[in-house]
């Protein structure tokens, strides 16, 4: 299983997803198989302080109800809730995510506990070996209900050197700072995060396209038109370069604090003089 995903978008651009090891996904799967024990062991201990009040038909039909909601209500409440991460892979820096890297919805993570239950790990399962096996053979280490859902597992907790260090260019940082980021997305911050972070493996058509095409988007987003004569990668960069700042202000107001005053709203920098004025990124 190789450790980056090879999934291409219609655009022609890889995706820069850090597959998950099948170790990582294995001791996540431990750490929630733990959670999911604990839990049934709790209701199991509640049912038998209470086992004169209910007949035994009903004491096992409350046993049954447990355990599905525990087995199978477990992995899509969760997964649901925090975009694709269970206590298992938030512990271990996973999470599961759609196949073009956005973020699962109810249906995603309900066709993969579906699939855990029946397929890869207990009734057909045996235990989860149809799951290693599947995931073997996978180039991106996806499982059945990986497949069926149309996800894949990746790590999200990487390395700092390895991700994109971003800086307002030099000359836009007023121009910046009144931007409107509300209406930036984290689905669309993330694709333009990657775009820039994969600029030089693009073809040049590709990159240009692609580029093009997040700026607009992002343009839209924020309310800020792409200035005449910049390059898309300039105006992504200015815009998640600021985003960052302000999430960085927002952490640590005593050390980034607002300023004392509102500057003046500043106009959209001059189109450059020149045909590449700017250094791409590297």
């Amino acid at each position: 299983m190789q450790e980056e995903s090879d999934l291409v978008t219609g655009e022609a651009v890889v995706l820069d997803l850090r597959v998950a090891k099948l170790a990582s996904r294995a001791v996540a799967m431990l750490l929630d198989v733990l959670v999911q024990a604990a839990l049934l062991l709790l209701v199991l201990v509640a049912l038998m302080l209470t086992a004169g009040s209910f007949d035994s038909a009903l004491t096992i039909a409350l046993m049954l109800t447990a355990f599905v909601l525990v087995v199978i209500g477990y992995p899509v409440l969760f997964e649901t809730l925090s975009r694709g991460r269970s206590l298992g892979k938030l512990a271990l820096g996973l999470r599961v995510v759609r196949l073009d890297g956005g973020p699962i919805s109810f249906r995603h993570a309900l066709t993969r506990a579906l699939a855990g239950f029946f397929v890869d790990f207990w009734a057909l399962g045996f235990l989860g070996a149809v799951a290693v096996i599947v995931s073997l053979t996978s180039s991106n280490g996806r499982r059945v209900g990986d497949y069926l859902a149309g996800t894949l597992v990746i790590r999200e907790r990487v390395p700092q050197s390895a991700q994109a260090i971003l800086a307002v260019p030099p000359g836009l940082e007023a121009w910046a700072a009144h931007f409107d980021l509300s209406g930036l997305t984290d689905d669309l911050a993330m694709a333009s995060r990657q775009y820039l972070g994969r600029y030089h493996e693009l073809r040049p058509e590709a990159a240009a396209s692609l580029g093009f095409s997040l700026a607009q988007q992002v343009s839209a987003a924020i309310g800020v038109p792409l200035p005449y004569g910049m390059p898309p990668w300039v105006f992504l960069t200015a815009v998640l370069a600021e985003r960052r700042n302000r999430d960085h202000a927002r952490i640590a107001p005593t050390q980034y604090g607002p300023p004392a005053y509102a500057p003046p709203p500043v106009p959209p920098p001059a189109p450059p003089k020149s045909d590449n004025p700017f250094t791409p990124p590297s």
